[in-house]
């Protein structure tokens, strides 16, 4: 799956700072813009394995997992006040897998906070309250077309009717009371029942503390500090300034930087984790005409839906799937060694793909 992730964050937070971190993009940074035109980058998703099979297959070309990034350069005057979120602004956050919300903690005299003063709590609190708001608007919206609906409606349109009627008003009730949708306890059914809604609330969410360097000592008890009054949120401290320099710089020289400041892993690392830890997705690996190929898909797929990943033709006339799990394939060094073992297995159109398993897909079209 193409996984997107909307970065968003109250104004002077340092957004686009932290998007040109992770995208190694050098969009312009600035306070304001007129412009609602989004910065839009993709970023190679970190796999270790990776070089491992590399060692092992030899392939001519390797390909990375992707995960796109959409970061709205002008975000509304009103974003983090009583005005909501609306008009384009709404559709781009709506099309996106997660949210990444940006949390400014850095301090700086040349770049004042607009409320006056830094505090991730407040900032924190104020932005969920109007990702809230956008979703009580939806479901007022609704409500109300569906009691009009309801006069007229034949039985079986009504009871489809009154169903998601009893729904919306759960989760407005939720809502009412400061809890997300993600929070609240709602069957797969209801969740399903939801999906073409695309509710803010209802989206994972990942914080990212932007720190200044002076704070880099402190990230272990700023991460925990947050996580321990937004236990819902994944949590991660990162100096947004200093990972945006080093990400312009190549793999050997940012390296050095990192190790000579204590810092062991790249923001863009431990943030792709995270989303992937939040969102459910796995990756599988395929090695065909000298490509070896990361492929993100959620848990729990099938072999022949994740053969479509691949081409919807072997998805299509999907045989079988020779799998091999990585720790076997490391652990044997070769896959002659492995099938030696017994340690090749031939599934059928039930297995379940797990994280890691190399894969052939046996198809016919």
């Amino acid at each position: 799956m193409n996984v997107k992730i909307a970065i968003i964050g109250l104004p002077k937070s340092g957004k686009t700072t932290i998007f040109n971190a992770l995208t190694k993009g050098k969009a312009e940074v600035a306070t304001y813009s007129p412009s609602i035109t989004p910065n839009m980058g993709v970023a190679r998703v970190p796999d270790s394995r990776l070089a491992t099979l590399e060692k092992i297959f030899h392939p001519e070309k390797t390909v990375h997992a992707e995960v796109s990034y959409v970061d709205i350069a002008g975000s509304p005057k009103t974003f983090g006040s009583q005005g909501g979120i609306g008009g384009e602004f709404l559709s781009y956050l709506t099309t996106a897998d997660a949210l990444l919300q940006v949390v400014r903690v850095f301090e700086d005299a040349k770049l004042p906070h607009p409320e006056g003063s830094t505090d991730p709590k407040r900032d924190i609190a104020n932005l969920d309250l109007q990702l809230a708001f956008s979703d009580l608007a939806i479901i007022e919206r609704r409500l109300d077309r569906l009691e009009a609906s309801l006069k007229g409606a034949k039985t079986p349109e009504r009871e489809q009717h009154s169903k998601e009627q009893v729904l919306l008003q759960k989760i407005k009730a939720g809502l009412d009371e400061d809890i997300p949708i993600r929070q609240q306890a709602l069957s797969e059914d209801e969740l399903r029942a939801l999906s073409n809604y695309q509710f803010l609330t209802a989206k994972p969410m990942l914080l990212v503390l932007n720190i200044g360097e002076k704070q880099i000592p402190e990230t272990s008890s700023l991460e925990k500090q947050i996580s321990s009054l937004h236990p819902q949120f994944a949590v991660v401290a990162l100096c947004g300034k200093l990972e945006m320099e080093l990400s312009q710089l190549d793999d050997s020289e940012a390296k050095e930087f990192r190790e000579a400041m204590g810092l062991t892993t790249p923001a863009l690392d431990q943030i792709i984790s995270l989303s992937h830890q939040l969102l459910g997705l796995i990756s599988f690996f395929t090695t065909a005409s000298a490509e070896l190929r990361a492929w993100t898909i959620p848990s729990d797929t099938t072999a022949p839906r994740a053969a479509g990943k691949v081409h919807s033709d072997m998805e299509r006339g999907f045989i079988k799937a020779e799998v091999i799990s990585y720790s076997d394939l490391e652990r044997c060094g070769n896959v002659a060694e492995a099938r030696k073992r017994g340690l090749l297995r031939i599934e059928g159109k039930h297995c379940i793909i797990q994280d890691g398993d190399i894969i052939t897909f046996l198809f016919h079209v």
